[in-house]
C-alpha cells in the first residue's frame, strides 16, 4: 500500500482511506482539472469520479460500499465481514493502480468526463 491510501478494520466496518491531500494527488488532480474544468478534485469529486470509474471498470466493488467524502478526504467503508475485507483491499488496490498509472485517470476522463456526477 502506498501513503495516500490505507484500509483500516473499525468495529463494525473496513474502511479506504484516500488522503486526497498528498502532493502527489494534488499533482494528479491539477491535471484532471486542466482536462475537465467541472474535475475540481475535492473529496466529492473523487467520489463521483471513483464511483463512475468502479460503475464500468469494477462494478462488484460498488456492492454494500457506503462512502463518507471530505473537503481533503475521501472515504469508503463496508460492512465488516470477510468478504467486504476483500472487496476494500480491492478496492485500495484500485486507487493505488490509478495514481501509480495516473495516464488511466486522464484517459477515463477523457472518454467518460459527461458521465460523471461531479458535485
Amino acid at each position: 500500500m502506498h501513503e495516500y491510501v490505507k484500509k483500516m478494520n473499525l468495529d463494525k466496518y473496513t474502511e479506504v482511506v484516500f488522503d486526497i491531500e498528498r502532493e502527489r494527488i494534488i499533482a494528479i488532480a491539477e491535471k484532471m482539472q486542466a482536462l475537465d474544468e467541472n474535475a475540481y478534485m475535492n473529496g466529492y469529486n473523487w467520489e463521483a469520479f471513483l464511483n463512475c470509474y468502479l460503475a464500468k471498470m469494477s462494478p462488484d466493488l460498488l456492492e454494500g460500499m457506503q462512502t463518507d467524502p471530505e473537503a481533503g478526504m475521501y472515504v469508503a467503508y463496508y460492512d465488516l465481514s470477510p468478504a467486504n475485507e476483500l472487496k476494500a483491499a480491492k478496492f485500495a488496490e484500485v486507487i493505488c493502480d490509478l495514481v501509480e498509472n495516473e495516464k488511466k485517470i486522464y484517459s477515463f476522463l477523457r472518454e467518460h468526463g459527461a458521465e460523471i456526477a461531479w458535485d
